[in-house]
């Protein structure tokens, strides 16, 4: 079964073909500026790239430009879009009805689009991505993915916010969480690298990227997570504020004398490691910065690491005990100063990090033989958990 993962944002559009036999990817591919004068779609495929600037309107322009590159006879990877059996789509809320993933039907899509008011900048693009193949390659079985869904499982004492609870009852504030899938994935793999049953697992994933996330993860479910009812919450990351005062908004808004729209602008694009900083949001660049003497650029991982750090001694207290610290994506599984730079002073845990092997592994256990906990390396692939999930849905569905 070939799989096509579709990831629609409002301007872009992310894609993958993979095929299901052996999770080998076929095409990988990006759109920028869908609906802007200057589109561009570049793809890679058998060793080939394709990179064509063609105006697109909108999201079903985009899909048909897909379908194009991908059936291209020179640049493609299939002859012709019959040879696409599913398609999989990168959904970023599902609120509390989705707990996993689900054939895509009109109960579901008009469950996503009562969820934007949850995600107003994500559900939106999602939704066109989902109606634009819908109209090219109407037949093909969808499934949505949410970012959510790993993520149900927390108790009520993890996502409850102390509001007044009818803001819960009635306008469903409380602890969603995101990285679902990127969690998931890697958090399957964890048993199998420690060769224990996950029921009797206790270990804290820490999903590193330009937006992260940490989350505990106990008996193989999402127990808490340190991203809230939207992904500005939890961690320094590298444009957002992460964790703060909520009178800062107002003080904010009163002293620079800007609207609500503006500091959330601040909040969301122009604080994290950007702001401590006043450099840049990429981490690879903070550290040589830091190493080099900037001052700025150390106050920043100081900052950064603290917070990480923070989170995961809270999450053994609330597991009541850890066995594996898991590092992933793009600075967990690149950035080894950071790596070692969050785990030192988590020694009274009983963390001791292999310092040789944290330079020179790409994945695995970086921990020292005698090290209570783990601290191991997993590469995630968040388009190839939207393919099994896919694959898997669809599979069922045809022998029913």
């Amino acid at each position: 079964m070939n799989v096509l993962i579709i990831n629609a944002g409002s301007s872009s559009l992310k894609y993958q073909l993979i095929d299901g036999r052996d999770e080998s990817v076929l095409a990988k591919g990006q759109m920028e500026r869908i609906g802007i004068p200057g589109t561009l779609l570049v793809q890679k495929a058998g060793g080939k790239t394709l990179s064509a600037e063609n105006y697109t309107a909108n999201h079903v322009g985009a899909i048909k430009a897909v379908m194009a590159a991908l059936t291209d006879p020179e640049y493609g990877a299939v002859q012709s879009m019959t040879e696409i059996d599913a398609v999989g789509h990168r959904v970023v809320h599902g609120g509390e009805k989705f707990k996993s993933s689900v054939l895509i039907d009109e109960d579901v899509m008009a469950t996503i689009r009562e969820n934007i008011p949850l995600a107003p900048l994500h559900n939106p693009a999602n939704i066109m991505g989902i109606e634009a193949c819908k109209a090219v390659m109407p037949g093909v079985p969808m499934v949505a993915v949410f970012d959510t869904a790993f993520h149900q499982t927390m108790p009520e004492r993890a996502y409850l916010y102390a509001l007044p609870y009818d803001y819960y009852t009635r306008l469903k504030i409380r602890r969603y969480g995101f990285h679902g899938t990127s969690h998931q994935f890697v958090s399957a793999l964890v048993p199998q690298m420690l060769k224990r049953p996950a029921e009797e697992l206790r270990f804290v994933v820490c999903h590193l990227g330009n937006g992260a996330s940490l989350t505990a993860v106990k008996g193989g479910q999402s127990i808490d997570t340190s991203m809230g009812m939207t992904p500005l919450e939890g961690l320094v990351m590298g444009t957002r504020s992460g964790d703060l005062d909520p009178t800062i908004i107002q003080h904010i808004m009163e002293q620079e004398k800007i609207d609500i729209r503006a500091v959330m602008d601040v909040l969301n694009k122009e604080s994290g490691v950007l702001g401590l900083s006043v450099l840049t949001s990429d981490m690879r660049d903070i550290t040589d910065a830091a190493e080099a003497g900037d001052a700025a650029a150390h106050r920043a991982l100081e900052v950064y690491d603290y917070r990480a750090r923070k989170y995961i001694g809270a999450y053994a207290a609330a597991m009541g005990g850890l066995d594996a610290i898991v590092f992933t994506a793009g600075v967990g599984e690149n950035n080894c100063p950071a790596r070692a730079r969050i785990v030192e002073g988590l020694q009274f845990l009983g963390v001791q990090m292999d310092h040789e092997k944290n330079v020179r592994s790409a994945v695995g256990d970086i921990s020292t033989p005698d090290s209570r906990v783990k601290i191991l390396v997993v590469p995630t692939n968040e388009e190839l958990a939207i393919a099994r999930d896919t694959q898997s849905i669809v599979e069922k569905m045809t022998q029913t």
